[in-house]
């Protein structure tokens, strides 16, 4: 009896030890096991029931059962084996151990196409992200002879166990990150101020002058001689007395980016002042009740494209006693910033040839991405940019080259970073080690070490950095489209540059846009993924860096690479998967946590919901599809807590912009979500900012700080109601509200002037926001080659714009008399001299081809079809059109300048002709 009881327990351990080496536990006798419900993003979110995630709002999944046995738990015994007469003797045969079966190899996967499969690590073809560890599959339990089928929630989560590798909202990485950088700062000395507050005065003189950033000699505006403009410090506490004297011919303003002060004292022209009349002084005075990088800036027009920002610095009563220096980015243009909005409203592609970013059939076929082309055209999407322009030179503080060589080994520096540039992100990288980021638009965070950020307009950083040897380290400032670069060198002695970012695979990223677009010009929200707080950069396609080089032959043999399963997708010939490519850290923003608890207080809530909306074709930007002009003042009552949530529905990053407060951007850090003024809303993207009412009110500018898309309406207005605030400086409210209107409803002219040996044909243009006004001619230079001129006004409808409903009139003149002729429907055409009103609709149709159905007061019809500008290469275009009055034409232009083009074409009325077109 004491062997079969000796021969149960050692049977019932060995079961145990087995049951955990193949990693599960038999159930408990009797006790079914409790469902639990998790998210793929937050493991650390259980719940008994199905539901969404409180963090991220993803839907909650069958939680997967863990294979290992969680420490401290009481091991749950086997039930012990039937005892069988005649067992006291019987040796057991040894049982399989589950070391004989062979080892499960370790599988990498992509989080958005779990379909992908690999057996090293690397980037997806599908989409360029990191690929992550894929999860091990162990084999269902058998019972009885009967595999058990898995729960289709269970296989789901199979792809997104570990996502350390993507940033994918891990929390606990990023403590430990926070853990790591405060241990490298080490304890940094700090210094009281021994002033008592005091008001700071300052005498702004504001004018014209004369610089050469680019290849020629531009107009400038400097204020007291320098541009920048000088940076202001002051410290908490102090009062700021700001005299601006406007020496220009033109009216100007200054914005105070970030801070907290009075309403009238914001710089918003027509909104909380009137403009600064030229040649009048007038005074800005505000307490500083805050710290921390801010800038300031021109809001008038165009003016901050050309010289109107600079550093504004409010320190702590107690700041760092640590070197710091202030670094304002910006750009600069030969061209004149008007003109540039005019190119930008007029669809020209000239930008995108000066960067060579035309991505014409030609590079298409060469690359292997016709296909890609095609499909991205079918969508009546124009090529990818990144961004909007072409510039000259990138400045850091006013110089390309700016060197500080006081440094030494072992110094650490704080560079309070402001990104003012008009349109332009910036990557930041740094050739001495880490990046610790330790504040955001003026907001203390815990410190993060990154490899590189990108700042966005408007937005500004601190970051440390650390001299390691007595050498000069390179910080370097890249613009996102990579087109050039600007460098400040930290250190004296030899240089050592940072890596330069490498051309963009444009065609990677066309094909991205592709996928994240429908027919509708909507971006299609991809269930099941955190789109939200920059956590996936879905350019990440387009960065060699991460993907590795754009090289069609090399990929072409990627179905033969081992142990990758490949979907079967010609338009997946751009990518060729770097190897051995570091792990680069990039910041996000659900990395950024605030020191302090950021919860807003009780009160009432408001909530609001915006889609960020855009067309590239005719450079509209709005919030719902309205303008600022199109919209009414949101109302806000003090005391309330305001939520805004908003969805980019665009093709591009939008750093929207609110004055005079800051807000949370909700994240993974809960309770010490981080506080901004600027947040980058990346397309796609669904991301949630919710502010204090607490202002005595007012009226306060929320909008996209790319200039030239808040320039064409991309904005809303927050204003307090039931409150009584000083607004002696708007004298009219009718002509502020005109003044306040007057940007995006401003109508821009373009012209084509084509001059060739069969005549003139050519286009003037007048359009806005909404409306055009347009007069096309043909004038033949022989008799029998007769004129013609359509004048037509019409408003665009939809968001995309591509439906163009028009009045107009059509005027003909033939003067030989036998010029008549039955159109495509059997009606008379008369082109001796036909003169007739006419009602219509254009509407952009796949491929970008305009299709036009017109009714003239005659009572003829006619049906057409155009295209202009498709582009061959990236300066050859091709036009063409037809309709049923038997017309038809095709032609080539090459484009030379910006203005100056070499054309030909045939015309079915004047036959061949060449010569040059003149484009404006």
């Amino acid at each position: 009896m004491k062997k079969i009881v000796l021969y149960i327990l050692l049977m019932s351990t060995y079961g145990f030890a087995q049951a955990q080496h193949e990693g599960h536990t038999a159930p408990a006798q009797k006790k079914a096991p409790s469902v639990v419900y998790t998210c793929p993003m937050h493991p650390e979110v259980q719940s008994t029931g199905p539901g969404n995630c409180p963090k991220c709002g993803m839907k909650l999944v069958v939680q997967k059962k863990k294979s290992v046995q969680p420490k401290n738990a009481a091991p749950v015994k086997k039930n012990p084996p039937a005892k069988m007469d005649g067992m006291e003797d019987m040796k057991m045969p040894p049982q399989k151990q589950a070391t004989d079966k062979p080892a499960q190899s370790l599988t990498y996967t992509c989080p958005m196409h779990p379909e992908i499969h690999a057996a090293k690590p690397g980037n997806c073809p599908k989409c360029g992200m990191k690929l992550v560890k894929e999860a091990p599959r162990t084999a269902p339990a058998k019972h009885d002879g009967m595999d058990m089928p898995m729960k289709e929630d269970a296989k789901k989560t199979d792809n997104m166990e570990d996502m350390k590798g993507m940033q994918m909202g891990d929390d606990n990485a990023t403590m430990e990150n926070i853990k790591k950088a405060k241990a490298q700062l080490g304890q940094i000395k700090t210094i009281s101020s021994n002033t008592p507050p005091r008001t700071v005065r300052y005498d702004l003189y504001i004018a014209d002058t004369t610089v050469t950033y680019g290849k020629k000699s531009k107009r400038a505006i400097a204020v007291n001689g320098q541009i920048p403009m000088p940076t202001l410090t002051f410290t908490e506490g102090d009062t700021a007395l700001i005299y601006v004297h406007n020496n220009l011919d033109e009216e100007t303003s200054l914005h105070w980016h970030g801070l907290f002060l009075p309403n009238k004292m914001d710089g918003v022209p027509f909104l909380t002042q009137m403009p600064i009349k030229p040649h009048s002084t007038y005074i800005y005075k505000f307490p500083i009740v805050q710290h921390g990088t801010h800038w300031y800036h021109s809001h008038s027009k165009l003016q901050e494209q050309i010289g109107m920002y600079g550093a504004f610095i409010m320190n702590k009563r107690k700041e760092w006693d640590i070197p710091t220096i202030p670094v304002v980015l910006s750009e600069w243009t030969d061209m004149k910033p008007e003109e540039v909005h005019r190119s930008l409203k007029n669809a020209t592609d000239w930008f995108a040839i000066q960067k060579g970013a035309a991505q014409s059939y030609a590079e298409a076929i060469k690359t292997g991405h016709f296909k890609t082309k095609v499909n991205n055209e079918w969508k009546r999407m124009t090529a990818m940019d990144v961004s909007d322009v072409y510039y000259d030179a990138f400045l850091i503080n006013g110089k390309n080259q700016n060197e500080q060589p006081q440094f030494k080994a072992g110094d650490k520096v704080r560079l309070r970073i402001a990104n003012a540039g008009a349109s332009d992100y910036f990557w930041l990288t740094y050739s001495g080690g880490k990046i610790t980021v330790v504040a955001t638009d003026g907001n203390d965070v815990e410190p993060v070490e990154v490899d590189r950020l990108i700042i966005a307009v408007s937005e500004t950083y601190d970051v440390v950095v650390t001299i390691p040897d007595n050498k000069s380290y390179e910080f370097l400032v890249t613009p996102e489209d990579r087109t050039k670069s600007a460098s400040l060198w930290l250190g004296k002695g030899e240089k050592v540059p940072a890596k330069k970012l490498p051309k963009l695979k444009y065609f990677a990223g066309m094909k991205m846009m592709n996928d994240m677009m429908d027919m509708q010009g909507n971006m299609i929200e991809m269930e099941g993924m955190n789109m939200q707080n920059q956590i996936m950069d879905m350019n990440t396609v387009m960065y060699p860096e991460i993907t590795g080089a754009e090289n069609a032959k090399a990929d072409n043999k990627k179905a033969d690479m081992p142990g990758m399963q490949m979907p079967n997708d010609q338009s997946m010939s751009s990518m060729n998967m770097a190897e051995d490519n570091p792990d680069i850290v990039t910041l996000n923003y659900n990395m950024l946590r605030d020191p302090k608890k950021t919860t807003l207080p009780k009160g009432p809530w408001k909530e609001l919901k915006f889609d960020l909306t855009g067309n590239m074709n005719r450079y509209v930007w709005t919030l719902d599809n309205k303008t600022v002009s199109e919209s009414d003042k949101i109302l806000i009552k003090k005391g309330e807590n305001v939520r805004i949530i908003m969805f980019n529905n665009s093709m591009m990053r939008h750093p929207m912009h609110l004055h005079g407060h800051d807000f949370r951007v909700l994240n993974e850090q809960g309770e010490n979500a981080p506080m901004k003024n600027v947040l980058d809303i990346m397309p796609m993207e669904r991301d949630t900012i919710e502010f204090a009412a607490t202002e005595q009110g007012g009226d306060w500018f929320f909008h996209c700080h790319i200039l030239y898309h808040m320039m064409s309406g991309m904005g809303r207005v927050f204003s307090y109601q039931d409150t009584l605030i000083d607004k002696t400086d708007i004298t009219d409210t009718k002509v502020a509200k005109r003044g306040l209107n007057s940007d995006d409803r401003a109508y821009h002219p373009m012209a084509t002037i084509g001059l060739e040996s069969n005549g003139s044909d050519g286009e003037f243009m007048m359009a806005n926001t909404r409306y055009r006004f347009s007069t096309e001619w043909r004038l033949g230079l022989k008799a029998h080659h007769g004129n013609e001129s359509e004048t037509y006004f019409g408003r665009y409808i939809g968001r995309m714009q591509w439906l163009f409903p028009f009045i107009g009139f059509d005027y003909h003149y033939n003067s030989m008399n036998n010029e008549r002729e039955n159109n495509l429907f059997g009606q008379v055409s008369n082109q001796k001299n036909r003169k007739a009103a006419v009602i219509g609709v254009q509407y952009i149709l796949p491929m970008l081809v305009t299709a036009e159905a017109r009714l003239d007061s005659k009572g003829k019809l006619r049906f057409q079809l155009m295209r202009e500008d498709i582009p061959l290469t990236s300066r050859l275009r091709m036009n063409f059109m037809a309709n049923t009055d038997k017309e038809y034409m095709a032609g080539f232009r090459y484009i030379v300048t910006k203005y100056f083009s070499l054309s030909t074409h045939y015309d079915s009325d004047m036959g061949y002709g060449g010569g040059i077109t003149i484009t404006y």
